[in-house]
C-alpha cells in the first residue's frame, strides 16, 4: 500500500497550476517521495487522486498542485526526473491552464462535431481546436462560421496512405496532441494507430457486436431494445476494441420509432465523446493495459 498525500505548505502570491500524472510499479514511498518533492520545491497541492491496481501491480496518481516564481514548468520536469527514474514512472507534469490543442475528424454524421464545436466555444471544454479534417466537404461551412481550419481530405483504397501522411503532417504542423473521430467513418491503419497511440479518441454507438453493419438503430429497434448507449474509447489497430474511456446509457421504450432511437443515440453520442475529450485534456486519464483509469 502507498502512503497517504500530505498537504504542502501554501504560498502568498499569484501561483501557476500544474498537473502530475504518473504510473509505475506499485511499491511503498511513491505517494511520500511525489509529496516531499512538492514541499521541497515550494509547491502546494491542490487535489491528489490515486488508484493501486491489485491486478496488474501497478499504481496511478494525478497531483493538481501550484507553484509560484521562479518555479516553471521546465525546471518542475528537470528536477522531478530523478524521482521517476527511482520508481520507474511513465509520468507528464504540464501546465493546468494551457488548452490542450486538438484536431477533429468527421465524415458526414455532424451531430458530435456541432457538440465538440460549441462546447469548446463556450469554454465547457479545456481545448483549442486546431481545425477540422474531413473525407467529405459537407461541414466546411459550419467549420469556418467558428473560424477554424477545415481539411478537405478524400479517402479511396487507393489515396488511404496519401490522406494519412497528409493527417499526419497537420498533427506536426498544428502541434496536435489529441485527435478526436467524431463519428469520421473510415478505418485508421495499423500504422496510423501505432504512430499516434493513445492521442485518438473515437466514439461508436455501444449496439456492437449484436447489430454491425449499415443502419444499426433499425436492427436495434426491430430487436425491442431497451438501453440505447455509446461508447468512447482510445483508438488501436483492434477496431472498435481500445481501452474504454467513458459509456453513456439512455433507456427507452417500445413506443419509439426507429428515428427516435437514432435520436437518442445522438445525443449519448454527444454526451460520452464530450466527456472523454474533456477528462483527457485534463489529463484524467492513465492507460492501464487494455483498459483506463479515469480520475473523474
Amino acid at each position: 500500500m502507498s502512503e497517504q498525500p500530505t498537504r504542502a505548505a501554501a504560498g502568498t502570491g499569484q501561483a501557476d497550476q500544474y498537473v502530475l500524472t504518473l504510473s509505475c510499479p506499485d511499491k511503498q514511498g511513491i505517494v511520500h517521495a511525489v509529496s516531499s518533492y512538492l514541499f521541497m520545491t515550494g509547491c502546494n497541492i491542490e487535489d491528489s487522486q490515486q488508484f493501486g491496481d491489485h491486478d496488474t501491480g501497478l499504481f496511478f496518481m494525478r497531483v493538481h498542485f501550484s507553484a509560484e516564481s521562479p518555479v516553471t514548468v521546465d525546471k518542475l520536469r528537470a528536477s522531478f526526473a530523478a524521482i521517476g527514474d527511482s520508481f520507474q514512472m511513465d509520468w507528464q507534469i504540464n501546465r493546468a491552464d494551457e488548452k490542450m490543442r486538438i484536431l477533429i475528424m468527421v465524415s458526414k454524421f455532424g451531430h458530435c462535431l456541432n457538440d465538440l464545436l460549441f462546447r469548446a466555444r463556450i469554454g465547457a471544454l479545456p481545448v483549442e481546436i486546431a481545425g477540422v479534417v474531413s473525407n467529405h466537404p459537407d461541414f466546411a461551412e459550419l467549420v469556418a462560421s467558428y473560424n477554424i481550419p477545415f481539411h478537405h481530405i478524400p479517402v479511396t483504397k487507393e489515396t488511404k496512405p496519401e490522406a494519412e501522411a497528409r493527417l499526419l503532417e497537420i498533427v506536426r504542423e498544428e502541434q496536435v496532441e489529441l485527435v478526436v473521430l467524431a463519428r469520421y467513418m473510415q478505418v485508421l491503419s495499423d500504422d496510423l494507430c501505432k504512430q499516434l497511440s493513445g492521442r485518438i479518441i473515437n466514439i461508436h454507438h455501444s449496439f456492437l457486436p449484436s447489430f454491425k453493419g449499415a443502419k444499426p438503430y433499425h436492427q436495434a429497434h426491430a430487436r425491442g431494445v431497451k438501453l440505447i448507449g455509446a461508447t468512447a474509447h482510445y483508438v488501436t489497430a483492434d477496431l472498435d476494441e481500445g481501452p474504454i474511456i467513458e459509456q453513456e446509457v439512455e433507456r427507452v421504450g417500445h413506443e419509439l420509432t426507429p428515428e427516435q432511437l437514432v435520436a437518442v443515440g445522438r445525443d449519448v453520442e454527444c454526451q460520452a465523446l464530450a466527456r472523454a475529450v474533456k477528462w483527457h485534456a485534463e489529463r484524467r486519464i492513465l492507460l492501464n493495459g487494455r483498459r483506463t483509469v479515469v480520475f473523474a
